[in-house]
């Protein structure tokens, strides 16, 4: 069943933040760079760097250099960030969507 909004003026929305589109990009392949990470999200190269810092800040994932690249390790035990949500650890969002969960 299509969903698309049928009034000309509604806006697009989704239920997922590209914080949490970047970080299950870098679960399925976390030697992506960051312009591909971008690309399959469909933002800018500058705000997927934006987001991948705040998650590193945020101590979600570590960026690690490989050469002249970067490879990343999602710490996937930390809880997520908003209070209703916190007693889940953002690894249950990875399992649901990186294709990485158990059958």
């Amino acid at each position: 069943m299509d969903r698309t909004p049928t009034r000309p003026d509604a806006k697009p929305w989704t239920f997922l933040t590209n914080h949490a589109r970047v970080l299950i990009q870098i679960a399925r392949d976390p030697d992506l760079r960051v312009r591909e990470v971008a690309q399959e999200i469909g933002i800018t190269e500058r705000a997927a760097q934006l987001i991948i810092n705040d998650l590193e800040e945020a101590d979600y994932l570590t960026r690690t250099r490989v050469g002249r690249r970067n490879t990343y390790t999602i710490n996937a035990h930390r809880p997520f960030r908003y209070p209703t949500e916190a007693n889940h650890d953002v690894e249950d969002l990875i399992d649901l969507f990186a294709d990485r969960g158990t059958p």
